[in-house]
């Protein structure tokens, strides 16, 4: 059998690989377009006809059709059906999360989704729940007010004002089991760090931000580093390697059952994030492909995870943190390969420096039209930062949880590795926020940066075609 080239992949592979991008492509832009998006691609529809690539055509053509039927629907339904006074069950959608003076915490009501602020009493008597409980409350629904765009693309259709909220009681056997699974992590983390670290390490582990104070966030958003505190396919993978010893002693399908539930109650643990959303279906694709003893390609199931979600909830196609999952997971699959192959040193240098610049490629437009920049520090503080933060990520769930059962002393020392972690990548955020350049200074260093690295390229290149090793 050939060797495989990851530079080099064989034309069927390459083609499908494109065929798959095309796909998700053509979903997304059926969404974002509507009906302008369906006469804006018939002329590039019509020129594969012509190429005889009819089959092509017509799957692109529905996926595109099917896109823009579904971000109609979305945005239609995005409208409050309900107004006016309510008294009666409500579910938390979200875990009630400080804001300003108060309390915002976003109800499921009747079906649809309210935000409603907490304070005095009510923020006692629910700022302590989390996702999915209930709760009797009384109150008035309203219009939204303000950002009403950024709250439709978040499914919530209006404000809720509370009079009041009593009886709140857990919600189903899923919500509870995750539920009951993040205050342990919480009170854990708690009780070895300061409050500070503590909220950094959930963030780390599961995502859980709500307690990270603003200049946290701050900071990992200069450094390059908030894709830490979202759980990505990196958290999936962790997890999947914990449970490892015992997937691998079930038969094929009970192994891909246990191993697509496992997947599933990840992803609600962590609130169903566009970008856990992501990672958590790409992981069950490549589950159901080994189940089938099927190769699946990175490109191939990220452009299947696009199109699945994006279909499923067309407000994913403006969320931030989806495309640069996205866009990070297509990086390092696609770029990290590459870079690794031309870049000098030894192999693990190499691999290591080759993941971060496949994944700053990768997010590097999605940050500059979101966030306006793409920090010039986020090179190397990913280097220093990310292999720590994956050992606490590892780490940090398995010995969270046996800390809560174990001796005082024993609990302790199993969270010594995620105290030192957590406070290594903080270190290394604040430091590399304090020292990230801005204006021309930054836009100087990133062409120097740019400069070295075609220097180093096309120097490998040479040197290939010269068969001298460097």
């Amino acid at each position: 059998m050939a060797a495989y080239d990851a530079d080099h992949p064989p034309p069927g592979h390459a083609a499908g690989d494109r065929a798959a991008v095309l796909a998700a492509a053509a979903t997304v832009i059926g969404v974002w377009g509507g009906i302008t998006a369906i006469c804006s691609v018939l002329p590039g529809l019509a020129l594969l006809a012509v190429r005889r690539l009819r089959a092509t055509v017509a799957v692109l053509l529905v996926l595109v059709v099917a896109g823009s039927a579904a971000g109609a629907h979305a945005w239609a339904t995005a409208r409050p059906r309900h107004l006016g006074a309510y008294d009666g069950w409500a579910q938390l959608v979200s875990d009630p999360t400080p804001s300003g003076p108060g309390t915002k915490v976003t109800l499921r009501v009747q079906g649809e989704r309210f935000d409603a602020w907490l304070f005095g009493a009510l923020r006692g008597s629910l700022g302590d729940r989390q996702a999915g409980d209930f709760a009797w409350v009384s109150g008035v629904r309203r219009p939204s007010t303000g950002s009403v765009r950024r709250a439709r693309l978040r499914h919530v259709v209006g404000r809720f004002d509370l009079s009041s909220a009593v009886d709140a009681v857990p919600g189903n056997a899923v919500d509870r089991a995750s539920n009951r699974v993040r205050s342990l992590l919480r009170r854990r983390a708690e009780a070895a760090m300061d409050p500070v670290d503590a909220a950094l390490f959930t963030g780390l582990v599961i995502g859980d931000d709500a307690r990270q104070p603003s200049w946290l966030v701050d900071e990992f958003r200069a450094s390059g580093l908030s894709h830490l505190t979202a759980v990505s396919g990196q958290n999936v993978a962790f997890v999947l390697a914990a449970a490892m010893p015992i997937l691998r002693r079930l038969r094929t399908w009970w192994r891909w059952l246990a191993t697509v539930a496992l997947i599933g109650w990840f992803m609600a643990m962590t609130r169903f994030e566009p970008s856990v959303l992501r990672a958590g279906v790409m992981a069950m694709f490549a589950a159901t492909g080994f189940a089938l003893g099927r190769e699946v390609r990175p490109a191939r199931a990220v452009s299947a995870a696009v199109v699945l979600l994006v279909l499923l909830d067309p407000m994913l196609v403006w969320s931030a943190g989806f495309w640069l999952s996205v866009g990070a997971t297509l990086g390092v699959s696609l770029a990290g390969p590459w870079w690794a192959a031309r870049l000098p040193g030894p192999t693990w240098w190499r691999l290591a420096a080759g993941v971060t610049l496949g994944a700053q490629t990768g997010v590097a437009l999605p940050s500059a039209l979101v966030f306006h920049r793409l920090a010039v520090v986020s090179l190397p503080a990913n280097l220093l930062a990310v292999p720590v933060a994956g050992v606490v990520m590892l780490w940090g769930i398995p010995a969270a949880l046996a800390a809560n059962v174990a001796p005082a002393l024993v609990g302790r020392l199993a969270m010594v590795p995620s105290v030192v972690g957590t406070r290594w990548v903080a270190l290394v955020a604040r430091v590399a926020a304090a020292v990230e350049p801005s204006g021309r200074v930054e836009l100087g260093l990133w062409l120097g940066v740019v400069l070295v690295l075609a220097l180093v390229v096309l120097r490998r290149s040479r040197s290939d075609r010269a068969g001298v090793p460097i």
